[in-house]
């Protein structure tokens, strides 16, 4: 698969969310999305990013964003995690890997200098044309909203 880069369309999506909700990007079309790909429900990196981006909805809703978060945990997980952690955004579950193929995340990986595959963490800004207009490949998990709103000037 060739790379998705600023200014292409953003393939879109379908799925369901944590509360068996269809969700597609075509929906959300007039809207900014937060597309966000993280690696596991409830690891370190993945709750600090999650949490931030809940702390500031409010904030990035004012701007006219939508948060669609994709890992390839299962609906229950999804639904725990949304739970506990009180995120008022998206979660759609890829098991079959579509939507992260589709995006180009996955790829190897490194953890205690031994190489795997998996899901890089990785957020596509998505405009109301339904283009990329951004893409962070070193998300700041615990500054993710001021780094996406620097990074747009907003």
């Amino acid at each position: 698969m060739i790379p998705l880069a600023i200014g292409d369309a953003a393939p879109d999506i379908q799925g369901v969310d944590q509360f068996g909700q269809e969700i597609s990007l075509a929906a959300f079309r007039g809207h900014k999305v937060i597309l966000y790909f993280y690696p596991k429900d409830n690891t370190s990196g993945c709750t600090a990013e999650a949490c931030n981006l809940r702390d500031n909805y409010q904030v990035l809703m004012e701007k006219g964003f939508k948060i669609i978060g994709v890992s390839a945990d299962d609906e229950k997980s999804h639904q725990k995690f949304s739970q506990q952690y009180a995120l008022p955004f998206a979660l759609i579950p890829d098991k079959a890997r579509k939507i992260i193929m589709d995006y180009g995340v996955w790829g190897k990986k490194k953890l205690y200098g031994k190489e795997y595959d998996g899901i890089n963490r990785m957020t596509f800004i998505i405009g109301e044309d339904g283009k990329i207009l951004f893409i962070f490949t070193k998300v700041e998990t615990k500054n993710h909203t001021a780094q996406i709103l620097k990074a747009l000037e907003l």
